[in-house]
């Protein structure tokens, strides 16, 4: 083997090693927020993922880069897959779709509340990727495709759902925000609420389906 082999060798198991470690000192961090709550303490992380914070910080700039990474794993560990996942199920009716993506978002906050406000606390932190943005945009698009899918299967045009994928999305966001603190009503009733809202809207834009 030539030099640059072993070189070229030594390099790629250093970079998958430095990403091995991330990965298990961005899960010690998660552990961490569920444990202490939502004010991440690099502190915590090391003694969870047992290592120095020097050790730490050979593997994350800063802080700012390290909540960069907990809320990247959020993003695509808990919050999507679960909620584009009840999109993608197939339902009798429209209705039962929504409301099953609406009871999956309230699910999350309370099976998950220290992660739930944790990254809410981080949206539209200056000069940083707002993932939590990010989420929501993937969610609100797809359900846009969904709507769009429905409305082209039946020869009629998709315009204008983007509009109320966005509003629907932006409205439940909100609603169980609120929620989220206030918890005048139960968790049932809230997805309850959301649903009817929500579908009082949809309801006049998209066909019905078989069922409804």
């Amino acid at each position: 083997m030539t030099t640059t082999g072993r070189s070229d060798g030594r390099s790629s198991r250093w970079t998958e090693h430095r990403r091995v470690r991330r990965v298990e000192f961005v899960t010690a961090a998660v552990e961490s927020v569920r444990r202490t709550g939502p004010e991440l303490a690099v502190d915590d992380v090391a003694r969870t993922a047992g290592v120095s914070k020097t050790v730490l910080y050979r593997y994350f700039t800063d802080k700012d880069e390290l909540v960069d990474a907990v809320l990247e794993q959020i993003s695509t560990e808990i919050l999507l897959p679960r909620l584009l996942g009840e999109l993608a199920i197939d339902r009798a009716t429209d209705r039962d779709r929504l409301r099953a993506v609406v009871a999956a978002f309230v699910a999350i906050i309370e099976e998950e509340p220290a992660l739930y406000r944790f990254a809410y606390a981080q949206a539209g932190r200056s000069g940083r990727a707002d993932l939590v943005a990010q989420t929501e945009r993937e969610v609100a698009e797809a359900l846009a495709w969904v709507m769009g899918e429905r409305l082209t299967s039946l020869g009629r045009s998709p315009e204008g759902t983007q509009t109320w994928a966005y509003g629907v999305v932006g409205m439940v966001q909100l609603a169980a925000h609120w929620w989220s603190t206030e918890r005048s009503v139960t968790a049932a009733d809230l997805v309850d609420q959301l649903t009817v809202l929500a579908w009082g809207g949809l309801s006049a834009l998209l066909p019905p389906a078989p069922g409804e």
